[in-house]
């Protein structure tokens, strides 16, 4: 059990770096207003739906857009990555590491945008398997952790078939555009990350796509058989 691992040699692990990461359907780069922000704004634009649970927009302009990104270039505690299809090419939504505390080996995924072209595919599920991979294979991560408004029913659900544990609710966690947040937490361990790892690797697998990339097999029946 973790309780029981000997950490008396444990070490700080290392802040996440702006470096990109490369999948088969997906490659993530570090967000810049300059080259993704147009494509983000293309993505959103008419679907105001994709900021319901986020702490900003919707925007009135691809300007307020370019501003908020801006932003998350430079943000000191978090690292934003742009989600870039290769089908597309394009930018369609953007994820960071947030959080960070490298002295425990702790790190969440969070500020979340994906546009609707992005929505339920391969990619933005390779994507979160990349983020994954990175913290715990490159990095030496202990916990991995995904944080939602715990009203947030499409967000709960992408958590548990990611393979992270639903652990409760913070009641009154936050006020977020004037509204109260209960907080969702899941998180995901070191020692679950190879089981979580395995699923992921054999539910991307091209072989288990049809011809027309309908998956043969979910995440979640995966993961299933291999635990």
């Amino acid at each position: 059990m973790p309780q029981s691992e000997d950490l008396s040699i444990w070490n700080p692990v290392s802040l996440p770096r702006p470096e990109s990461l490369e999948g088969r359907c997906v490659r993530l780069e570090p967000l810049c207003a300059e080259r993704h922000c147009a494509d983000l704004w293309t993505g959103v634009l008419g679907h105001d739906e994709v900021w319901d649970y986020l702490s900003e927009g919707p925007f009135g302009s691809e300007a307020g857009l370019r501003q908020a990104v801006q932003a998350k270039e430079t943000a000191p505690a978090a690292y934003f990555l742009a989600i870039i299809p290769k089908s597309s090419g394009r930018a369609d939504g953007y994820a960071s590491y947030m959080r960070v505390d490298p002295a425990n080996g702790v790190v969440e995924v969070g500020n979340i945008l994906m546009t609707p072209s992005l929505q339920k595919t391969t990619a933005a599920t390779e994507a979160m398997y990349l983020m994954a991979q990175h913290i715990f294979d490159n990095l030496g991560y202990r916990r991995y952790e995904w944080k939602c408004n715990a009203n947030n029913a499409p967000s709960r659900r992408a958590a548990l078939r990611y393979g992270f544990t639903f652990e409760g609710i913070f009641r009154q966690h936050m006020i977020v555009k004037g509204q109260n947040r209960d907080t969702a937490w899941f998180s995901m361990l070191h020692t679950e990350w190879p089981a979580r790892k395995g699923a992921f690797k054999a539910w991307l697998d091209p072989a288990n796509f049809d011809a027309d990339g309908r998956q043969k097999q979910s995440l979640s029946q995966i993961a299933a058989n291999l635990l």
